[in-house]
């Protein structure tokens, strides 16, 4: 599940904290995925369809 997410435009970094697993960061993530994370009924499944397996990430907090 989901706590919380932020987009860093500049970068194209989606940072995304999940309750379990802690936090990951995906690198160059397009504006447009981020939007539609937004407006998406259900986070986790976006996630799953859309986020997961598609973008570059590493797991823990910004530094």
């Amino acid at each position: 599940m989901i706590s919380g997410f932020g987009y860093d435009e500049t970068e194209g970094v989606l940072e995304v904290a999940f309750h379990r697993t802690g936090t990951y960061r995906y690198f160059d993530v397009p504006y447009h995925i981020y939007e539609g994370l937004l407006k998406a009924e259900s986070k986790g499944s976006y996630m799953r369809d859309s986020i997961i397996d598609n973008y570059a990430y590493d797991k823990g907090r910004r530094r």
